[in-house]
């Protein structure tokens, strides 16, 4: 808008600069003072030193004043012009009333004070007309003559119909009045002129005959310029008896003997209050009906005085002479004097027509009733025959009778997702008393439902629990409640409730449901109060009208009220519309409960009588983790409801690529669609469910089944397809991850045991998980276990059976890695399987179905072949608009459904994206999204919707779809501008709905990794769509969009740990460490985050020293090596930090920084201050490193350095120890026989080989701390001690791990030899010479091991010399390592040749040994998941006795046949226990059972033993035996079992 036009104090900055440009001002001062952001109310308020200090000259200064102040000297004149003129509507309002004839009373002159106030207003509200007077102003209706209905409002600024003359004498003619001058005068005053109006309108319609009208508060567009004429704008009443008393003028007015009859005619003032939503000033129209019946008027006239307020003498006088008035048109004018003969000659005639109207008005007219039942269908369902089944419900509603809660079990079969109950006594006899009879309800109060932090969910499932129970929120508290929170009166309410229930609405609206899934029900069961009408205003603001929204009302009365007070959001016509009104609640139970598309009949379980039991909605819903199949599951539906159409749709839906639903199964067994083709793997997942029934392999009391799949594929198909087959004789019922293990399992146990009388003889539960994650089953498989195994009963069938459902890229691999629990399902298709499809497929085509309806099938027929699905697409996209918007969706959709498994866009986001509005008045609630699409897309898409929450998303058919969509629509455009562009789009990213879902899966796209153990092909070190970009671009382009998305993601520093990662990559390793260190600012304490800085600088550091050169300075060699000390540095605070994190092992810190160390003890020996002896040893570089001294070359150039550098021995020292300790307590090797095999990187031996990563690098730090010289000329017992250590880590020892690897070294002698070599660095006689602690553990440790290799070596000592070596161990009060105490229990457990005598002693030093054992465990691993960290047991218990009694595992693996992943199953399964050879060597032990607790006797005392699976302890109190391992963790129990016949019982020592 134009400056001119505006006034000073409301210009923006942009207003500013068009004036000051206008006034001469210099062009930089003008730029200046718009940067300063110096808007209109600034400029009034400009000084000079303002002005100077931004850099403005005195003469610019000076004119800039003088022009601002003649501005608002211009301004304030205008403004006062503006006030005098406003004065003239006053005037011509005065000469419009009826006070110009001699018969009328002179207008009443109101004092300056109100005329100013009057002027003020009429001069803004003429100001905003001006804006749009075109501006249609929505029409009212006029209360309904005669009409006491209290409840009955106007709506400020809505228009009544014009003022209108006679019609048939019943209907009111209308006349109206502004009033808003009269109505701030005083008593007298506005009596006088109240009385005035109200008389002469009352004798014209009484000599008339007809009834009328007359408002005051009600607009005449002559009265008023500035208003619409008949717009309601209602006066403030300040005392409502002023208006009654004022008709006490009729005896002053009328004639003595038509004073009584005036009386009856004119009725008291009725009081309409105008309601408003932005105003909270009181305001009202005042009516005065006239109702001049026959019986009455009839043969008289009435001819009146008016009274006029006299302002000299303040006191109120009649005119001088009486006018008789008549209504002409919509005026009430006087009968001018030579008519008057005619009016009163026509008075008989005017009576007669009166009586004739009266008589008609009372003949009784039958309203027709209207068609509510049609009518609530056509609300509910669009009309349709049955209701759709996906909708919610919203319920508000106020008090509920006792005598109506008979009338509404149609809402105990409606999917209410949540209650607004206004009744605070519903819970002892209202609504909720009832309904929490037959549904799970979980209750809140408005301030906890508004605020999701108390809905008891964490954040990431913090909307999950209102999908599977119904919320009922009390908002107006809970009369019963013995908190705080009570019911209060309407004020109070608005003032502390409101804001919570605007806060819940919005939650719902914006985040929770989306739009058109669900029905807000307005159920009014009693009176209306503010609070119910408040919350339809903001549902009807929320959702954009009344479409999705349905009122109830029995009585018209309640809905009355309601309606009259909701008009201030929309019309009484439009909620008509959308209430029904006057139908007895019964007769809206049983209508509705017809178009329900289901029965009422129960559910049914199976038991293990064979019969069956109901299973109520109550219970069910208590189980909110689980979906429920029932025996009769689909039962329920109305099958004859159900058109071809609609049963086509479901089918090919399925075909089409959405997962298959129950009711597929359920219409393919009535044979009203095609059967199911079921797959081999369906039956072969099937014979190993009846394998695990009938116990044929471990008697775990959770079992599980594996069928991993292609994606696509169908192994969701034939997962549910097992179930289905099986809902009849076992307890069946789907997973749903997303709440936590703990939750399942308790679920899971109620549903084994519901309506069982004897929970020892249940049917087994069949549970199926879906896209779980591996740490998920993993908890959730102990969770069960633990539960099962506190009932301490045995069963023959497993308690549980999880059917694992997960994709995977290569799920031949895993079905070969654990034949005999897994199913593999692959897109190939065996010869039978495809005789079966293509079959299925002509079935299909003679239904008229077009492939492109049902396009996966097509393509599994095919097998996915790569050509095929190329064509395929490329057929399809031909002539398709590349510029559109729903392809570039589709172009977004494929980008994120290649490269994120299991990703979609909710249709929320896909309609923000497209422009389509969240509601629409007049659209019909069958909106279909998929009619905004072009053919193409439609075709490609396919809308998925959540089984439990019904929120539609949208994918891509099939991930190789996707991609060949990518690659065919990518033109020249690279895939990084397409996730660019994809960054860029505001509405996806600014849509609130799904919004969590949406942006996991943005940060998935550039930041997840690819890795086989997940199911992924390979392991990759980015995103593959980040390798991709790297690959088939350039790294800039891969950088550049992590760049973006680390800015829009709100700089989240896992992105900036990615773009360091790239940098160092690529070699920019100045950008990498800045990368580093902007997600270490923003996650200081993160030990992945400080690993990657390591990382950064540890690649720094290799790629220099592989680029030096010979020209390299001393000045650069120093820059090496302090970036090597600054990896290890790093190294060592990711150590650190991973220690503080309990839920994660993250070792990564320890292996950098023996990797760093190594390379940099490399690196030192090539200069040439430390050159080799002529033995070829490091000795100059040993005594530099292990010394004092230091070469005088680098004395000073170095001086920085040389503390950190005499460090790096211990340092590397520790790093390595730890890592020994941590590789002895877990299963850490992914693939120990392929290393010869296959050459792996050194990264890469870390990971799957890192014994042998160990024992390589310790060489390497071995062989730089070596210098023979050096021992012979040192004089220091301590550095002939390290020289001595160093030749012992040389030659392979050095720790635990190292040493126990010679256990796995294939040619046993040449292990034993260099066994025995290591034994000769340690003195003769370690009972005389003290050994220090990690010598003598790795000194006793060499002879257990050398026993088992060469049991003859001369080497060896004997059992009670290690036994006296290790006493220390027990006696010492200082800490030892776990290894020590290991040590103790393969020591000290009873041999038969050297504890003849029973030992008390003996047994309290493997009792603190094993409690030691387990504290230092529980430390070590933390809150890791126990599938993350198996526990390693390298020793079992054999049947000799001294060292021979010890047996490695090792030589247990040599007596096991096959592969390595064979023989891993054979431990998985305990199959290993049948090998007679084994057998042979081990020792059985005997033990018993307590509670589930596994005892064995030691010397004397009970011992605690663990169980390898918890579930293998039989439950009560039984003698058992077993073989008996030994771990960090403590003593393991392998293969127990019942002992059946106590006399042929194995000794346990």
């Amino acid at each position: 808008m134009d400056y001119k036009t505006l006034p000073v104090d409301k210009w923006d900055e942009n207003h500013v600069q068009c004036w000051l440009e206008s006034t001469g001002i210099k062009k930089e001062y003008v730029e200046k003072l718009h940067a300063e952001e110096v808007t209109g109310p600034a400029l009034m308020e400009l000084d000079d030193s303002f002005l100077k200090g931004i850099g403005m000259k005195g003469g610019q200064i000076h004119m800039l004043i003088r022009k601002r102040n003649e501005l608002l000297q211009l301004q304030e004149k205008a403004q006062q012009g503006k006030n005098s003129s406003s004065k003239a509507p006053d005037r011509t309002e005065a000469r419009t009333e009826p006070v110009s004839s001699r018969d009328a009373p002179a207008q009443d002159k109101p004092s300056r004070d109100h005329r100013a106030a009057a002027s003020s207003k009429k001069q803004r509200r003429s100001s905003q007309l001006k804006q749009g007077d075109d501006e249609v102003l929505e029409l009212s209706n006029c209360r309904p003559f005669k009409s006491q209905d209290t409840y009955f409002k106007y709506v400020k600024d809505r228009v009544l119909a014009p003022e209108s003359g006679v019609s048939d004498l019943i209907a009111p003619c209308h006349e109206y009045k502004s009033f808003a001058i009269a109505a701030e005068l005083n008593k007298n005053q506005l009596k006088s002129k109240f009385a005035c109006e109200v008389i002469r309108f009352a004798s014209a319609c009484m000599n008339i005959r007809t009834n009328g009208t007359i408002h005051f508060g009600i607009m005449d567009s002559v009265e008023d310029k500035g208003y619409k004429h008949g717009q309601i704008v209602g006066i403030k009443v300040k005392e409502r008896e002023c208006y009654v008393d004022a008709l006490d003028h009729i005896e002053k007015c009328f004639q003595e003997n038509k004073q009584e009859i005036a009386r009856k005619c004119i009725h008291p003032p009725v009081f309409v209050e105008v309601i408003s939503k932005d105003s909270q000033d009181q305001r009202f129209v005042v009516e005065v009906d006239i109702e001049p019946t026959s019986s009455l008027v009839k043969n008289s006239f009435f001819e009146v005085y008016l009274p006029k307020y006299n302002e000299e003498s303040q006191k109120v006088a009649l005119t001088k002479e009486k006018a008789i008035y008549q209504r002409l048109g919509a005026k009430s004018e006087p009968v001018k004097p030579n008519n008057l003969a005619t009016f009163i000659q026509s008075i008989q005639d005017r009576d007669a027509q009166r009586e004739r109207a009266e008589l008609s008005s009372t003949e009784v007219h039958t309203e027709a009733s209207q068609n509510l039942g049609r009518k609530l269908a056509i609300l509910l369902n669009d009309g349709k025959s049955y209701m759709d089944d996906s909708l919610r419900y919203i319920l508000v509603t106020n008090r509920c009778e006792k005598d109506n809660l008979t009338c509404i079990n149609f809402l105990m079969r409606l999917n209410i997702f949540c209650v607004f109950d206004f009744d605070e006594h519903s819970n002892v006899s209202g609504l909720y008393s009832k309904y929490k009879e037959h549904h799970a309800v979980r209750s809140y109060f408005l301030q906890d439902f508004s605020n999701e932090s108390k809905t008891g969910n964490p954040p990431s499932q913090k909307h999950l629990c209102l999908f599977d129970q119904t919320s009922w929120v009390f908002c107006n508290g809970r009369s019963d409640f013995l908190g705080d929170e009570k019911p209060c009166d309407e004020n109070t309410w608005i003032r502390t409730k409101k804001k919570y229930l605007k806060k819940a609405i919005t939650r719902i609206c914006d985040e929770i449901l989306p739009k058109r899934s669900f029905i807000v029900l307005f159920l009014l069961l009693s009176p209306v109060q503010k609070p119910l009408v408040d919350t339809f205003q903001e549902f009807y603001t929320e959702m954009n009208g009344t479409e999705y929204i349905v009122c109830i009302a029995e009585s018209k009365e309640n809905y009355g009220k309601w309606a009259n007070l909701a008009q201030a959001s929309c019309s009484i016509e439009t909620l008509e519309q959308c209430s029904i009104v006057g139908m007895k609640l019964s007769h809206v139970d049983a209508t509705i409960q017809a178009m329900l598309p289901s029965t009422a009949q129960p559910r049914h379980l199976p038991v293990s009588t064979r019969g069956l039991c109901t299973l109520p909605s109550l219970e069910e819903e208590k189980l909110f983790s689980l979906e429920i199949l029932c025996v009769d599951q689909c039962d329920d539906i109305k099958l004859d409801l159900l058109t071809e159409k609609e049963i086509q749709e479901i089918e090919q839906n399925f075909y089409k690529g959405r997962k298959i639903i129950w009711e597929n199964f359920w219409l393919a067994e009535k044979r009203r669609c095609g059967e199911i083709i079921e797959r081999e793997a369906c039956k072969d997942a099937s014979k190993l469910l009846d394998d695990i029934l009938r116990g044929s392999g471990l008697n775990y009391s959770v079992a599980k089944l594996k069928v991993y799949h292609h994606p696509g594929s169908g192994g969701s198909t034939i997962a549910r397809q097992v179930l289905w087959k099986r809902r009849k004789d076992l307890r069946c019922a789907v997973i749903k991850t997303s709440y936590s293990p703990a939750t399942v399992c308790e679920h899971a146990l109620a549903f084994r045991d519901y309506d069982e009388k004897e929970i020892s003889h249940c049917l087994p539960v069949l549970l199926l998980i879906e896209d779980y994650d591996e740490d998920y089953l993993e908890e959730l498989r102990n969770e069960l276990m633990d539960a099962v195994a506190t009932r301490k009963i045995n069963s023959p069938r497993p308690y549980f059976i999880l059917m694992c459902c997960r994709r995977s890229n290569d799920p031949e691999r895993l079905c070969k890695a654990s034949p005999l629990d897994t199913v593999a399902v692959t897109h190939k298709l065996t010869d039978s399987e495809k005789s079966l499809f293509r079959t299925k497929l002509e079935k299909l085509k003679q239904k008229d179905v077009k492939p492109e309806f049902i396009l996966t099938f097509v393509l599994m027929c095919e097998e996915f072949n790569e050509t095929y699905v190329r064509d395929f697409v490329g057929h399809i996209l031909l002539d398709i608009d590349r510029s559109s918007r729903d392809t570039c969706l589709m172009r977004y959709v494929a980008l994120l459904n290649f490269y994120v498994p299991n990703s979609y866009i909710s249709l929320s986001h896909c309609e923000a994206f497209l422009g389509l509005g969240a509601y629409a008045e007049r659209k019909l609630r069958a909106y279909d999204f998929k009619s905004h699409l072009s053919e193409q897309v439609r075709m490609i898409f396919i809308e998925l919707r959540e089984s439990t929450t019904y929120i539609s998303s949208v994918r891509i058919i099939h991930c190789l779809v996707a991609k060949e969509i990518l690659h065919q629509l990518s033109g020249n455009e690279p895939q990084s501008q397409l996730a660019m562009t994809l960054l860029q789009e505001k509405p996806l990213f600014e849509n609130r709905f799904g919004r969590e879902e949406f942006i996991k899966f943005i940060r998935d796209l550039f930041i997840r990794r690819d890795k086989r153990s997940r199911g992924d092909a390979t392991d990759t070190l980015f995103s593959p769509f980040i390798e991709h970009v790297c690959k088939a671009e350039d790294c800039e382009k891969a950088i550049a969009i992590l760049k973006a998305a680390y800015e829009l993601l709100g700089k989240d520093p896992f992105f900036a740990q990615q773009l360091a990662r790239l940098h160092y990559k690529n070699e920019k390793f100045e950008d990498a460490e800045h990368w580093a260190g902007v997600a270490k600012s923003r996650m200081p304490n993160d030990s992945y985050i400080l690993d990657t800085e390591g990382q950064v600088y540890r690649k720094w550091f290799s790629f220099t020293v592989d680029k030096m050169t010979q020209e390299d300075t001393p000045q650069s060699i120093i820059q090496k090596i302090g970036i090597a000390l600054k990896a290890m540095k790093c190294f060592r605070a990711a150590q650190q930090a991973a220690k503080a994190e309990y839920d994660s092992m993250n070792n990564a810190g320890y292996f950098g920084e023996v990797e760093v160390g190594c390379r940099l003890l490399r690196f030192l020996s090539t200069l040439d201050v430390f050159h080799r002896n002529p033995q070829g040893e490091y000795s100059e570089l040993v005594k530099y490193l292990i010394t004092d001294y230091v070469p005088k070359d680098i004395e000073k150039p170095w001086a920085n350095l040389h503390s950190r550098l005499k460090g790096l021995r211990q340092n590397l020292y520790n790093a390595l120890e730890w890592i020994s300790e941590d590789l002895s307590y877990f299963q850490t090797d992914k693939n120990q026989e392929k290393d010869e095999e296959d050459e792996r990187d050194e990264k890469e031996e870390q990971i799957y080989n890192p014994r042998k990563w160990l024992k390589r690098q310790s060489e390497v730090y071995a062989k730089f701390f070596i210098s023979t010289s050096l021992m012979g000329d040192s004089n220091s017992a301590l550095e002939t001690q390290l020289m001595r250590r160093m030749n012992i880590y040389k030659s392979g020892g050095g720790n635990v791990t190292n040493i126990l690897s010679f256990l796995t070294d294939k040619k046993e002698a040449r292990s034993a030899e260099k066994l025995e070599n290591i034994l000769s660095f340690y003195t003769e006689n370690p009972l005389r010479d003290r050994l220090e602690d990690n010598d003598l553990i790795n000194y006793i440790l060499c002879h257990i091991t050398l026993s088992c290799l060469a049991p003859g070596s001369a080497k060896l000592v004997s059992v009670q010399t290690l036994r006296e070596l290790s006493a220390r161990f027990f006696k010492a009060k200082r800490p030892f390592p776990a290894s020590a105490h290991f040590l103790l229990t393969l020591l000290y457990w009873p041999d038969e040749a050297l504890d003849k005598e029973p030992n008390p002693h003996k047994d309290e030093i493997l009792n603190s040994a094993l409690q030691t054992l387990k504290r230092l465990y529980d430390i070590k691993k933390k809150d890791v998941p126990t599938r993350k960290k198996r526990i390693y047991t390298p020793f079992f218990l054999g049947k000799g006795y001294g060292l021979a009694k010890i047996v490695h595992k090792n030589k247990i693996d040599k007596l096991i046949s096959g592969s390595l992943d064979e023989k891993r199953m054979k431990w998985l399964h305990g199959t290993v226990w049948n090998i007679a050879k084994i057998r042979d060597i081990l020792k059985r032990v005997s033990g018993w059972t307590k509670d589930r607790d596994l005892f064995i006797r030691g010397h004397v005392k009970e011992l605690p033993i663990l169980p390898l699976h918890r579930d293998s302890v039989p439950p009560g109190n039984e003698n058992v035996t077993f073989y008996l391992g030994f771990s960090f963790k403590g003593l393991v129990a392998f293969n127990i079992e019942v002992e059946n016949n106590a006399a042929i019982r194995t000794q346990g020592i």
